[in-house]
């Protein structure tokens, strides 16, 4: 299964407050000790780390993050994302931007989206987005 991880599932893993033990982040490291195919996108990416201030943090999630791929967004996928959010509006659904790509990436490539953003959950009703369900 290829798996797109949502800013927000990393942001509750990297907490330095927060227990370790909540479902997501629990999910989420199983899925990479069973070596799953975890993508990243760029905006995650700037996302996790414009919100680490320290440097030598930092420069360590930054390092731990090349481990995963990048996935590369085409013009294609960025005219998908309007078309997704124009749809959506129409449908009284408000998305972001952002998410709207996020999602549009993930429909592309057929990747599921693990992610605890309840907008989410609204877009996919009315896309072909697969959301990564935990149990």
């Amino acid at each position: 299964m290829k798996i797109i991880v949502d800013t927000s599932i990393w942001s509750l893993a990297l907490r330095r407050h927060t227990p370790l033990s909540n479902p997501e982040t629990e999910a989420l490291r199983k899925l990479i000790e069973q070596g799953e195919n975890i993508f990243l996108l760029g905006i995650i990416l700037q996302e996790i780390l414009q919100g680490v201030k320290e440097p030598a943090a930092f420069k360590r999630i930054k390092e731990h993050f090349d481990a995963f791929l990048l996935l590369e967004i085409t013009r294609e996928v960025y005219v998908r994302a309007a078309e997704l959010r124009n749809h959506l509006s129409k449908n009284g659904i408000q998305a972001s931007t952002v998410d709207a790509l996020i999602a549009a990436v993930a429909i592309s490539n057929e990747c599921h989206l693990f992610t605890s953003d309840k907008d989410f959950t609204h877009i996919a009703k009315h896309s072909k987005l697969k959301l990564l369900k935990i149990a």
